[in-house]
């Protein structure tokens, strides 16, 4: 923190008020650069390199030098090396591979964005990953799920013919970062995104996306041979089942000679897999793997598998997965969600990491904030996947993945303060050993920020430490101490803990997951419950099964705790329940007072718009406090302590909240608005 400081101090100042949109995200360079650059290798690539270059950079002449030599080599195609010349009059930027040259570019000008001295430059750098993409969970009509920034970027209907301009603008937004792939669609996947016909608009969107490094890769249903082929089975050990796909593979790759591969979502929430012909998931995987393998092409794999059963949710992926580790193909990646259940704001991170060494997996997180206040709240989320890499070592992943929170909104994102989340995905599949301290800085300097004004320190200082508060505090006023998925019944906004749907699933109801009863509260997953502890290495299982040594964050995750059981803090649970939910709200309430410090000094249009979303979630947080601890003390049969402050709604008219699927305004002012 204090590193962060000195340097604000040093630096960055808030840009002069004028209008903007965000549309620019983080590429907010002035375009008066008047530096000379130079590229011994002409290429589209190189071309875009030198002209952004060209555009902004401001400082002594660059030269762009495709090399390969022993040094760039070890770097490989995508790293680069940024070197100042002995006597400071030139820079130059090297790199094996044309993207290497793109990556680097970008680099010079983050490091001109965020005030770096130039005078000794000498970095080398390459991707932890090969492979950094994104996941677009976009329909064929538009329509996102999960989407809570307009409609889907790609117009199916206008394609191929039309392109629009954002799509140039998404691809140069994305390599400025260094994501290198896109899965264009929903992994609830319609077979039609395999017709000739969209197949075509495909191709249009790769041939945009392929000078700044991006390749691109689909959603595939594994039921397209029946539902597309006309076959009457997707048996993947049926021969004309193999046929079909590597028919369909023969095509895609016609149209796109560097297509990435598929994206599988099988047997997981109705959607059909190889489980449906009694075959097993590296089975499926496999086949579909043989048919892309003669083109380079990948499968990855989601581990996001589970089916009605009195199974323990979050142990199911690991139950599934874990006993078939050495059977995939070695152009299979096995895709599994940072967290054992589903996206929660804090998980401990999924066992099956690790417990597969002869299967090659990577990370999916989630940029779009389903369980996080929509566009509402203001959440970074780089300390969440940077507690994530705490427990597993990036060097045992093999890629990285994001699900997108990108739409037709001016502003990319919905929230300005979501695209941060956006930026701080990239840089982290480029580095995972970034901190989320680094990565704010980053983009704070980049997007709000100016090296040329000192006036504003203070608020700089404070905008900053709000982003790092911003997504404990969201734990704390949804669900703190290890409670989970107590959101409302089918949009995830709000919460509804009392919810009991007639006819349900038990595991998508709340009460499934907090069983709060006089007893207590919690999930009980130690050696006396559903034993889920055991999945994890035996320090952590150690750890994680004794009530006493259970971190305070993870206590409900892995106990159910009786009301009274004492807390680190020294205070029962029940009162520990109430102060966290209480500090959540006093944060929120905290970061509109920060916020309102930089009127005048930020473009008003982004100022009021920040403004407005931090009064709805401070709304919702109170929402969320009072409704949770109104419920859960019909339980606990204790007060809430008296320095806490009181609730301000009425359990049974919180109960009557009903808000339609996909709205995302802000319902507790609008049931409040109602009363009145």
């Amino acid at each position: 923190m204090k590193r962060i400081f000195t340097l604000f101090l040093l630096l960055p100042f808030l840009l002069p008020a004028f209008a903007e949109d965000g549309s620019r995200l983080w590429l907010r360079y002035s375009t008066d650069g008047n530096a000379t650059v130079s590229c011994n290798k002409q290429s589209p690539i190189s071309e875009i390199a030198t002209a952004e270059l060209r555009k902004a950079w401001k400082g002594v002449p660059v030269a762009l030098n495709l090399q390969r030599n022993k040094e760039s080599q070890t770097l490989g195609e995508e790293g680069y090396i940024l070197r100042t010349s002995d006597n400071g009059q030139n820079i130059t930027i090297t790199s094996a591979g044309e993207h290497g040259l793109l990556y680097g570019a970008f680099h010079l000008l983050r490091l001109q964005d965020t005030g770096a001295d130039f005078s000794k430059l000498n970095i080398k750098e390459s991707p932890a990953y090969n492979l950094r993409i994104l996941n677009h969970w976009d329909n064929l009509d538009r329509t996102v799920e999960r989407g809570y920034a307009g409609q889907s970027l790609w117009d199916w209907e206008a394609l191929p013919a039309t392109l629009s301009d954002r799509y140039t603008d998404y691809a140069r937004t994305n390599a400025s970062v260094g994501i290198n792939g896109t899965v264009l669609n929903n992994v609830n996947a319609s077979s039609q995104i395999l017709s000739a016909e969209y197949l075509e608009k495909v191709k249009a969107l790769a041939d945009v996306f392929r000078p700044y490094g991006i390749r691109v890769y689909l959603s595939v249903n594994f039921a397209s041979p029946m539902q597309l082929g006309g076959l009457p089975t997707a048996d993947p050990l049926n021969k004309d089942v193999i046929a079909w796909w590597k028919n369909k593979v023969k095509e895609i790759y016609r149209f796109i000679p560097d297509f990435g591969g598929f994206l599988v979502k099988a047997n997981s929430e109705g959607q059909p897999g190889p489980c449906d012909f009694d075959r097993t998931h590296a089975e499926g995987a496999n086949m579909l793997a043989d048919a892309l393998k003669p083109y380079k092409g990948i499968v990855m794999w989601r581990a996001f598998v589970y089916s009605p059963t009195d199974a323990d949710r979050a142990k199911q992926a690991y139950l599934e997965f874990q006993p078939l580790d050495g059977q995939f193909r070695n152009n299979v990646i096995i895709q599994i969600k940072n967290g054992p259940v589903d996206f929660q704001p804090r998980e401990p991170y999924s066992p099956l990491f690790g417990a597969m060494p002869r299967t090659a997996q990577m990370v999916e997180f989630q940029i779009t904030q389903e369980y996080l206040g929509f566009s509402n709240h203001l959440a970074y989320l780089a300390p969440m996947w940077e507690e994530f890499f705490d427990f597993v070592q990036p060097s045992s992943l093999k890629a990285m993945s994001g699900v997108a929170n990108i739409g037709t909104d001016t502003n990319w994102c919905g929230h300005h303060f979501a695209q941060s989340n956006w930026y701080a995905f990239g840089r982290l599949a480029w580095n995972p050993e970034l901190s989320s301290e680094a990565i704010a800085e980053e983009w704070l300097k980049q997007t709000f920020f100016d090296a040329h004004n000192q006036q504003h320190v203070p608020v700089a200082y404070e905008v900053y430490r709000m982003m790092m508060e911003s997504r404990e505090a969201v734990v704390d006023y949804m669900m703190p101490l290890g409670l989970h998925h107590l959101f409302a019944w089918g949009h995830h906004y709000g919460p509804e803990p009392w919810c009991d749907i007639p006819g349900a699933r038990k595991d998508w109801m709340p009460s499934y997951y907090h069983k709060a009863g006089k007893s207590g509260i919690g999930f009980d997953r130690s050696h006396t419950g559903s034993n889920a502890t055991a999945q994890y290495p035996d320090s952590l299982c150690s750890l994680y099964d004794n009530i006493s040594t259970c971190p305070d964050e993870y206590l409900l995750w892995f106990h159910h705790a009786p009301w009274n059981h004492t807390m680190q803090s020294g205070r029962t649970l029940w009162d520990e329940l109430c102060y966290r939910y209480d500090k959540g709200v006093q944060q929120v309430r905290s970061f509109q007072r920060i916020w309102d410090l930089a009127e005048g000094c930020i473009d008003e249009e982004r100022f009021k718009d920040v403004q407005s979303r931090l009064k709805i979630q401070a709304r919702d947080a109170v929402w969320w406090k009072d409704a949770c601890l109104l419920y859960f003390m019909e339980y606990s049969d204790m007060r809430i302590p008296h320095d806490i402050e009181r609730p301000v709604h009425e359990l049974d008219d919180l109960k009557q909240v009903k808000l339609p699927i996909g709205n995302h305004e802000c319902p507790a002012r609008k049931m409040l608005n109602q009363r009145r």
